[in-house]
């Protein structure tokens, strides 16, 4: 028996000695790798650069469940901007005998665009094309499964696509509903939603790709690649536009196609005669209040990433929308004697519209000063401007949207820049923020995004608007305008007393 044991506890050694000898073996002899500087395409790490006849294995880069559920939480955060947020604020500011109709409006233009988005938008915006429009390739969300994959503003760092999907078509909703404010109180409802699915399809569209539309970081190893790349992005993104989460996309080019409706529709019935006060500051201000939550997950959502770029679009868009608040109010109080809600809540709105194509790119600093910058400037297009241009804007929607994004825009080239406390922008090639950041060049930039988006929003939204004025009528007769639109357009009243 004993020397059984001994026989099999010498078997058993010399076995682990085999494989440890074994293993030093191969260890001498494989070939030493020399580290590199290099980034790895499919995940972002730094990567030990392989002999000519080893073969690297290649990781696929897998979703983090923070950056998912953030994403996720950001989507129905910029949802509940539009329905109720939106919705409320824009009823609010209307007569009650029209509070139903903005109601369905702003909630039937989320659910078309929605649709659309699915249908056809997603793929047009965010799919490799030309520099003005994407592919068809991904029409009814084609090849958009739970494995698939879409880039986000880090090297190696994903997100499932869907839910990329779904967080830009928010977006994209919204946007249209912020059309509807401009003309509110007189257009055919079926000219709004007519006018809507052109408009979509040839402004909003080719806007959000044209500014947002790139390959992802990834493939940005070498300048060489970097230029190949940037070949494939959308015109204004090659230009070098900053906009983090839509001055030009969304505020802009809603606001501009908003005026232009203002001036075909015409002016209400009684327009400088009749009172056309709001008949509930109380919903205006739940509405704007609504819209200030929303709008965390619509700019911080913008990082794409539960990370410190994020955590800085949130603080920014906090203080720029109370200083706004606070400017605009102070601003009235100090011409008209009195502070009012409907003051505040507009203030706030401009901070929010304003800070949004630069709240992940500037510093406290430049946010608090865009906040108060567009509070009084805002101001000032709501009332002096909207005499200049003689225009019935009904609830003010370029005053606000319109000035305050182009204010924001043009200050993010100014507050981005390292010295005032900005980012600066990325080289990924370098992996690093570029040296030698110029506020001139940069404004030009964004200038030049601003004249795009002008000319392109406009030019669309006037032949938009004219097809659909021969084809079914921009507006009701007057006798239903005069009795209002929730009785003579839906059947329906908001309120019965």
């Amino acid at each position: 028996m004993k020397k059984l044991l001994a026989i099999l506890l010498a078997a058993v050694t010399v076995g682990f000695g085999s494989g440890a000898w074994a293993d030093d073996k191969m260890a001498e002899s494989a070939p030493v790798a020399a580290t590199s500087t290099d980034v790895a395409p499919a995940t972002g790490i730094p990567a030990i650069a392989p002999a000519a006849d080893a073969v690297a294995p290649v990781v696929a880069p897998t979703p983090n469940k923070g950056d998912t559920t953030w994403l996720m939480v950001a989507t129905a955060f910029v949802i509940l901007m539009s329905i109720p947020g939106l919705a409320l604020f824009y009823g609010g500011l209307v007569r009650s005998k029209n509070m139903l109709s903005v109601l369905m409006q702003v909630f039937v233009v989320f659910s078309l665009i929605s649709v659309l988005w699915a249908l056809y938008g997603y793929s047009v915006a965010f799919t490799e094309g030309n520099a003005f429009f994407g592919s068809l390739d991904k029409l009814l969300l084609k090849g958009v499964t739970v494995e698939s994959l879409a880039a986000t503003f880090s090297k190696g760092v994903v997100l499932p696509e869907l839910i990329y999907v779904a967080f830009q078509g928010a977006f994209a909703a919204i946007t249209c509903g912020l059309i509807v404010g401009a003309f509110a109180e007189r257009i055919r409802f079926s000219a709004v939603l007519a006018f809507m699915v052109i408009w979509f399809t040839f402004s909003y569209l080719p806007m959000a790709h044209m500014v947002w539309y790139w390959a992802g970081p990834d493939g940005y190893l070498s300048a060489e690649a970097a230029e190949k790349l940037n070949a494939t992005a959308g015109f204004l993104f090659q230009k070098g536009a900053l906009d983090f989460a839509g001055g030009t996309v969304v505020h802009i080019n809603a606001a501009v196609a908003g005026l232009v409706g203002a001036f075909l529709v015409g002016k209400r019935v009684g327009f400088g005669k009749d009172s056309m006060a709001p008949h509930s500051l109380t919903m205006t201000m739940i509405g704007a209040s609504l819209l200030w939550f929303g709008w965390f997950g619509f700019n911080a959502g913008s990082a794409l990433e539960a990370n410190g770029t994020a955590a800085l679009a949130f603080v920014n868009t906090w203080l720029a929308t109370a200083a706004a608040a606070l400017s605009w109010m102070g601003a009235e109080w100090l011409f008209k004697g009195k502070p009012s809600m409907l003051g505040a809540a507009s203030g706030a709105v401009a901070g929010l519209v304003a800070i949004t194509p630069a709240c992940g790119f500037v510093g406290v600093g430049g946010a608090l000063t865009i906040g108060l910058l567009a509070g009084v400037i805002c101001l000032w297009g709501v009332n002096g401007l909207k005499k200049m241009l003689g225009v019935d804007d009904s609830l003010d929607v370029f005053g606000v949207h319109g000035v305050g994004g182009i204010l924001g825009a043009l200050l993010t080239g100014v507050f981005t820049s390292p010295g005032l406390g900005g980012s600066g922008i990325y080289d990924y090639v370098a992996n690093k923020v570029a040296d030698n950041y110029s506020i001139v060049d940069q404004v030009i930039v964004q200038a030049t995004a601003v004249g795009v988006t002008l000319i392109w929003s406009g030019v669309v939204a006037f032949v938009a608007f004219k097809l659909v004025d021969v084809v079914i009528g921009l507006r009701v007769p007057e006798d239903e305008e005069r009795e209002g639109l929730d009785i003579t357009s839906h059947g329906e009243s908001a309120y019965h007393y």
